[in-house]
């Protein structure tokens, strides 16, 4: 059996450490936290979505960056079998619309309990307060790490781990407040790694000017949110968001800034043609139809008081803003270019996106270890022997629905099987 170390302890490091437990391995955690699983008991506010229970080819399509790297692991640890063995180590779950998977509790807290009884049950050592400040490594192989325990009230301790593999579970940069340092990024630049850009996703957005704010805690349901740049697509998708005093969020943002999030930024965001159609269900043309039997039924009141019945009602100053039109104008004096253009505004309301918002507002981080020097069948470093990546610090995400968590437990489950066979032959 190997003596194995595991660097962190959140969703992608427990689950390695009891796969390794149960198989007997010597099996040693180190986290700097003060607990287990940080991030993951915020997740989903703290329900834990822990899943998405769909087959393996919406499961890939979810996936944003590298979801080629994912065939083996996906094949080694499906949802399917996510929700198996969860229910075998003690926890009930549930499946919801979307096929989200949670606890059946709808508490994180019951995911990261499941984890602690099952790596006390199969001796796992977890030590906290400790942050890996070193990688040893001799001859291109890994051979241990240097460590500093730095708990309250106590002198630090430094000190030295031997071990026959070392697993990088660190995460990302998301959710600073869960004590993400992206020390997982520099441990791979030091053994020889390349990292992708990093930048924060499923995350919302600022925008320019005062649009957003003036409409300010109103919600959108049921719109399409495009983004395209020049004669490209690069996003759109039918759902919900939101508008805040600095910009969009919702779900429809969130998911944006995973497909377009690397044309965010204050230097490239003008470039993008970004618009809400606020009646995706029918055509301006069906739209131009509905618009004049409305008018026809209310010739002599004010447009204000009129299409207040087309648009939220902190909409509607921006509406006559963007269209250009009088909001004390009697509907008979509407003309035929004015209702055009109230028409386009309907169908097309912009957005002047800025910048991405920043980690610490993050669900996932976008970039990490390139994926290309890592094994896609294990997780082992094609640089380091002995030395494996898991989780969120590999340049793998996705978007909202369970799909980053499943990323985190497959690439667990896929490390742990080939140490396992590695320590059969």
């Amino acid at each position: 059996m190997s003596n194995i170390i595991i660097i962190g302890a959140g969703a992608a490091g427990m689950m390695a450490a009891v796969l390794l437990g149960e198989a007997g391995h010597k099996v040693t955690v180190l986290e700097q936290n003060e607990r287990l699983g940080k991030k993951l008991y915020i997740t989903g506010k703290g329900r834990c979505n822990f899943t998405n229970n769909c087959d393996h080819q919406t499961f890939l399509e979810n996936v944003v960056s590298n979801p080629r790297f994912l065939y083996s692991a996906i094949d080694v640890l499906d949802p399917q079998g996510t929700i198996a063995k969860f229910e075998e180590w003690g926890l009930k779950t549930k499946v919801e619309r979307g096929n989200r998977a949670f606890p059946a509790s709808d508490k994180s807290a019951d995911v990261i309990d499941m984890f602690r009884d099952q790596m006390k049950k199969n001796k796992v050592r977890v030590m906290l307060h400790t942050k890996v400040t070193e990688m040893l490594i001799t001859d291109g192989y890994v051979t241990g790490v240097k460590a500093r325990e730095s708990r309250p009230g106590k002198d630090e301790r430094d000190f030295t781990i031997n071990a026959d593999k070392v697993i990088v579970a660190t995460g990302g940069l998301s959710y600073r407040s869960t004590g993400a340092t992206g020390d997982g990024y520099t441990f791979a630049e030091e053994t020889g790694h390349k990292i992708s850009d990093l930048r924060p996703s499923l995350v919302p957005v600022n925008c320019r000017g005062d649009l957003c704010s003036e409409m300010q805690g109103l919600s959108l349901k049921n719109v399409t949110l495009n983004i395209r740049k020049g004669k490209k697509m690069l996003f759109s998708d039918f759902g919900e968001m939101l508008f805040t005093h600095f910009g969009v969020s919702g779900p429809l943002v969130l998911s944006a800034s995973a497909k377009a999030g690397n044309y965010m930024t204050p230097d490239k965001a003008s470039e993008l043609d970004v618009w809400v159609d606020l009646k995706p269900g029918i055509s301006e043309q069906q739209f131009e139809e509905r618009i004049l039997r409305l008018f026809d039924s209310n010739k002599k009141k004010a447009v204000k008081n009129v299409i207040s019945e087309l648009y939220p009602a902190k909409m509607v100053p921006i509406i006559f803003k963007l269209a250009d039109l009088d909001p004390d104008k009697k509907i008979f004096d509407i003309k035929k270019s004015e209702r055009e253009d109230l028409i386009r505004v309907t169908k097309h309301f912009p957005l002047f996106l800025d910048s991405l918002r920043g980690y610490n507002e993050a669900v996932i981080t976008q970039g990490g270890v390139l994926v290309r020097e890592v094994r896609p069948q294990s997780m082992e470093s094609k640089k380091i022997s002995g030395l494996y990546f898991i989780g969120e610090v590999l340049d793998l995400d996705a978007l909202t629905g369970g799909f980053n968590l499943q990323i985190a437990w497959s690439t667990a489950a896929a490390c742990a099987r080939a140490i396992n066979e590695e320590v059969m032959e």
